[in-house]
C-alpha cells in the first residue's frame, strides 16, 4: 500500500474512531507510519486528506449498499439483507458519525459527500420498494420515500442507542421492528 493510500485509510479510521476534532494531522501520520512531508506532498492540509477519506468512506457503503440491494430476490430480502448486513454496530456508521461533527457540518466541501450519500441511500431504498410495491409484496398506500426515510433514520437511530446502552441489542430490536412495520404494510 502507497503512502497515499495509507494516509486515506488511516484517516477513514481515525474518523469513524474520534471525528474530525479528535483527528490531528499527527495522529494521522503517526497511524499511517508516515511523515508530515509525506502527508504534505500528496495532500494540501488536513480537510483535503479528511474529504479524501469521507469520500472513500461514502463510495465503500455505496457499493455494499448497492450490491445487496441489487443482488437477485424480492424487494422484501433486498432490504432485509440491507438492515441485517454485518456492521460494526458500537463503532456507529461512518458516515453518519460525520454528521454530528460540527466542523464536518460547517464545512460545505465536507458535508457534501455525507448528505449526497444520505441522499443516494434513500433514492436506493425508495426504489426498491416501490419495486416491491409494484410486485404486490408491499401494500398500494405504502410511500416509497417515506419508507426509505424511516429505514434510513431507524439504521442510524439505532447506531445511537446502541452506542448508548452499550449494547448491540438496541439496534436489533430497532432494525426487527422497522421489518415487522414494514412486512405488516
Amino acid at each position: 500500500m502507497n503512502t497515499a493510500e495509507r494516509l486515506i485509510r488511516s484517516t477513514q479510521e481515525l474518523l469513524w474512531d474520534r471525528g474530525y476534532v479528535g483527528t490531528s494531522p499527527k495522529a494521522i501520520q503517526h497511524h499511517a507510519q508516515a511523515g508530515q512531508g509525506s502527508m504534505y506532498h500528496h495532500f494540501t492540509g488536513k480537510p483535503d486528506l479528511a474529504l479524501a477519506a469521507i469520500r472513500r468512506n461514502a463510495e465503500e457503503l455505496r457499493a455494499e449498499t448497492e450490491a445487496l440491494l441489487s443482488a437477485e430476490g424480492t424487494a422484501t430480502e433486498k432490504i432485509s439483507a440491507y438492515l441485517h448486513r454485518r456492521r460494526e454496530v458500537l463503532r456507529g456508521c461512518r458516515i453518519g458519525r460525520l454528521a454530528q461533527d460540527p466542523e464536518v457540518m460547517a464545512s460545505d466541501e465536507l458535508r457534501q459527500p455525507v448528505q449526497e450519500t444520505f441522499e443516494w441511500l434513500r433514492s436506493r431504498l425508495s426504489a426498491v420498494l416501490a419495486e416491491g410495491k409494484e410486485r404486490g409484496e408491499f401494500s398500494d398506500t405504502l410511500d416509497p420515500e417515506a419508507v426509505a426515510a424511516m429505514l434510513a433514520a431507524v439504521v442510524q437511530g439505532g447506531y445511537v442507542l446502541a452506542r448508548a446502552a452499550g449494547s448491540e441489542e438496541p439496534f436489533a430490536r430497532a432494525i426487527d421492528g422497522a421489518l415487522d412495520l414494514l412486512l405488516s404494510s
